[in-house]
């Protein structure tokens, strides 16, 4: 299986995520499922590629030219994907997954993750869409969904596939029941 994961390029200040990445990246790599990422060297994303890398998996990086020509790709991918745009690389990254998991990340995961969200709150997506919860960094975000509801704003139809975790063993669990299930 396909695993898209959204993640920061920078390496935060909680030494739980580096721990939670380089987890991730084991398991996918031992389990044999396939990372697909944003196919960034730097940050988080080097980490996760890396880790995938060291336990035999494969990885599908999918990069935008303009980040290729900063030189920012990882270049030990087993795939990398150029798109010309942002709206590109989503699109790609999305058509490659099977199930979704977002990080603590910053303004671009939040994008990423946010599209994946409203793709599976209208039906259009039929996949897990995970956010990893880790020492509560969606806190706020879980709060606005349940925001939502209460004004009317959604129906609790449209957010029973966004999940959150509170940590990396409870994401695990989830993906390996929704692909049990598949």
């Amino acid at each position: 299986m396909n695993l898209t994961v959204y993640l920061t390029s920078r390496f935060g200040t909680d030494p739980a995520l580096r721990t939670a990445v380089e987890t991730l990246g084991a398991w996918i790599g031992r389990s044999g499922h396939t990372l697909v990422y944003g196919g960034s060297a730097t940050g988080m994303m080097g980490v996760l590629a890396d880790s995938v890398l060291a336990a035999g998996g494969r990885v599908i990086g999918v990069e935008t030219r303009f980040f290729y020509e900063e030189g920012l790709q990882h270049n030990g991918l087993t795939e990398l994907i150029i798109a010309e745009t942002m709206a590109e690389r989503k699109s790609k990254m999305i058509a490659l997954g099977d199930a979704f998991l977002a990080f603590p990340g910053g303004t671009g995961t939040l994008e990423e993750i946010a599209e994946v969200m409203s793709l599976t709150a209208i039906g259009r997506l039929q996949a897990p869409c995970i956010l990893l919860n880790l020492n509560g960094y969606y806190d706020s975000l879980r709060a606005l969904l349940a925001h939502m509801l209460e004004t009317g704003m959604s129906e609790p139809e449209r957010l029973r596939a966004i999940t959150f975790a509170d940590d990396l063993p409870q994401a695990l669990a989830l993906l390996e029941a929704a692909w049990k299930n598949a």
